[in-house]
C-alpha cells in the first residue's frame, strides 16, 4: 500500500515539474519570438520600403552619353541601392505582357520614354528626400518627368511608426505577463510543499537552508524550460529565414546570440526570484494559516 501511494506521490511530483517546465518554456519561446519580431522589424521596413521605385523619363532627344551618365551617377548615388535602365521597346514589351495586346497596332507608334527605374535606399524613402532627389533630377535638361508614389511612401511611414510603437508596448506588456505566468507556475509547484517546508522549519532548520534546495530545483527547471524555448525560436528562426531569404534575418547574429542569452538568463532569474518569495510567504505563515 505504501509503495502504491509512494509511486503515486512520484507520478504527481514529475507531472508537477513536467507542467512547469511547459509553462516556462512556452511564456520564454512566445517572448523570444517576440524578440526576434522586434530585432528584424527594421529590416522587414526597409525591405518594404525599398520596394518603392523613383522612375526617371528620359526625352527622346537626349544623347546617349548623357544617359549613360546619368546611369552610372544614379546607380553611384548614396541614395540608390539599384538603377535599371529601360528602354521605351522593353516598356513595350512589357505593357503588351501584362495587357495582352499590342497597343502599338492601334496607334502606330510607340508613344513611351526611355526611363531609368531608380530603387532607393530605405532611409531616403521619405517624402523630403524624394522631393530633394526629384527637384535636383529635373533640372537636368534631357529629363522630362520624375515619378514616384508619394501618397504610398507617407502611409509606408505612417505605419511602420504605428507598428513600431505597439510592437514596443506589446513587449513590455508580454514581459510582464510572462513574468506573471513564470511565477504563478513556480507558486502552486512550492504551494504544493508548503507542509513540509513549515515541517523543517519546526525541526531548527534555517531559512537559507530550506530555500536552497527549492531554489536549486526551481532553476533547474526554468534552464530545462529555457533550452525548450531557444530550440523552438532556434527552430522558427530557421525555417522564417528559408521562406524569407531576401530579409537576411540571420545576418544579426550578434543581436539574436544576445537575445538568445537574454532568454536563458530570464528563465533563470525569473525562477529563482519567484521561488525565494513564494518559499518566503509560506516561511512566514504560521502553521493553522497553510490550509487556507
Amino acid at each position: 500500500m505504501a509503495s502504491s501511494f509512494d509511486s503515486y506521490q512520484k507520478r504527481k511530483l514529475v507531472s508537477s515539474y513536467i507542467s512547469v517546465v511547459i509553462s516556462i518554456a512556452l511564456v520564454l519561446f512566445l517572448l523570444g519570438c517576440l524578440g526576434l519580431l522586434v530585432i528584424n522589424s527594421k529590416k522587414v521596413a526597409d525591405h518594404f520600403k525599398e520596394q518603392v521605385v523613383m522612375t526617371i523619363y528620359i526625352n527622346d532627344t537626349a544623347k546617349e552619353v548623357e544617359v549613360n551618365q546619368l546611369k552610372k551617377s544614379l546607380a553611384m548615388a548614396d541614395y540608390s541601392k539599384e538603377a535599371v535602365y529601360v528602354s521605351k521597346e522593353d516598356a513595350a514589351e512589357l505593357m503588351k505582357a501584362e495587357n495582352g495586346e499590342d497597343f502599338m497596332n492601334f496607334l502606330g507608334f510607340n508613344p513611351l520614354k526611355n526611363s531609368i527605374d531608380v530603387f532607393l535606399k530605405a532611409d531616403f524613402v521619405t517624402s523630403e528626400k524624394l522631393t530633394e532627389i526629384s527637384d535636383e533630377l529635373t533640372q537636368k535638361d534631357f529629363v522630362e518627368e520624375v515619378r514616384y508614389d508619394n501618397d504610398l511612401v507617407e502611409l509606408m511611414n505612417d505605419n511602420v511608426k504605428k507598428i513600431s510603437l505597439w510592437v514596443l508596448i506589446i513587449s513590455a506588456l508580454f514581459t510582464l505577463i510572462a513574468v506573471l505566468l513564470i511565477n504563478s507556475s513556480i507558486r502552486l509547484a512550492v504551494y504544493s510543499k508548503r507542509f513540509i517546508i513549515k515541517t523543517m522549519q519546526m525541526v531548527g532548520a534555517t531559512k537559507t537552508f530550506i530555500r536552497r534546495p527549492f531554489i536549486w530545483q526551481s532553476v533547474k527547471l526554468g534552464i530545462v524550460g529555457a533550452i525548450v524555448a531557444l530550440i523552438g525560436m532556434a527552430v522558427v528562426l530557421y525555417y522564417s529565414d528559408q521562406t524569407f531569404p531576401e530579409l537576411q534575418l540571420l545576418q544579426n547574429t550578434v543581436l539574436i546570440i544576445a537575445l538568445f542569452i537574454g532568454i536563458f538568463i530570464l528563465g533563470v532569474i525569473i525562477t529563482w526570484i519567484s521561488t525565494f518569495i513564494a518559499t518566503q510567504r509560506f516561511l512566514n505563515l504560521k502553521t493553522d494559516q497553510l490550509y487556507y
